[in-house]
């Protein structure tokens, strides 16, 4: 934590921050026009950033997207707010964001895309197991996720609380074990209203006994998703983290962990 802390001690990479989250995945050129600062500056600052894993970078092609991590910031809330007054916190913030909603401009359409990074003590094979098995993911996700995790096969996300009701299906697109997956998120086929499917990419990258998991959720139908899981990932994968490190789950409140399929 102390490198995320000395990150955002500077008011510059506060701002950087700031309009990552309004725009996220800006390449270096529009992040430096919409701060009116030169690229060396601006390199400087997210390369700080980067080692706080306060931004990610996401290739696409020849640009470099950067995009804001929440992990760190979630680990802080994690250990100071949660477990104190998280109840009136959240009602002052729903009430602050539901004004600033209000006080927007309707801007242009654009497809929402979400990336989370972390970093979890353990193997590369240890992690892909916990993505692809349906009694470990129960106990992280309060959901099991099945399938044969083939390429074109199908994968279902099923309740675990007896009523075996399934909330998301989809489709594995690529499987590269014990690197790469690539899954469609869809809805049940009685859901109203339907909705297009978005994709989850979860990339593990191995360094000696310390796993990298990035998880880009993109294709992201509408606002309401975003929000979702953007609430929902950062409880899914710090438990599956602990589960990991620890052997032990944290304790999560039900809608916690169900935003990661909101």
């Amino acid at each position: 934590m102390d490198s995320a802390f000395k990150a955002l001690a500077d008011p510059t990479r506060r701002l950087l921050l700031d309009r990552l989250r309004e725009q996220n995945g800006q390449t270096l050129r529009e992040l430096c026009e919409h701060l009116d600062m030169a690229r060396q500056s601006a390199t400087q600052h997210l390369d700080i950033l980067r080692q706080a894993n306060l931004v990610t970078v996401v290739r696409r092609g020849r640009e470099r997207l950067h995009y804001l991590n929440p992990a760190p910031i979630h680990e802080i809330e994690e250990r100071w707010i949660s477990s104190f007054d998280k109840p009136r916190l959240q009602a002052i913030s729903a009430i602050r964001n539901q004004a600033e909603e209000y006080a927007m401009n309707d801007g242009p359409a654009s497809v929402p895309t979400y990336v989370y990074v972390t970093y979890i003590r353990a193997s590369a094979e240890q992690v892909w197991r916990a993505l692809t098995d349906a009694d470990l993911t129960a106990r992280y996700w309060a959901h099991a996720n099945v399938s044969d995790w083939q390429q074109g096969s199908t994968w279902e996300h099923r309740r675990v609380d007896g009523s075996g009701a399934i909330d998301v299906v989809g489709k594995v697109i690529e499987t590269e074990p014990p690197t790469r997956l690539v899954i469609t998120f869809e809805d049940t086929p009685d859901a109203q209203p339907p909705r297009e499917p978005s994709v989850v990419t979860f990339l593990v990258e191995p360094h000696q006994d310390i796993v990298r998991l990035t998880v880009t959720h993109e294709s992201l139908p509408d606002e309401a998703m975003l929000k979702g899981i953007s609430a929902g990932w950062p409880a899914v994968l710090a438990n599956l983290k602990s589960l990991l490190e620890t052997g032990e789950v944290l304790p999560q409140a039900p809608w916690e962990m169900s935003g990661a399929h909101a």
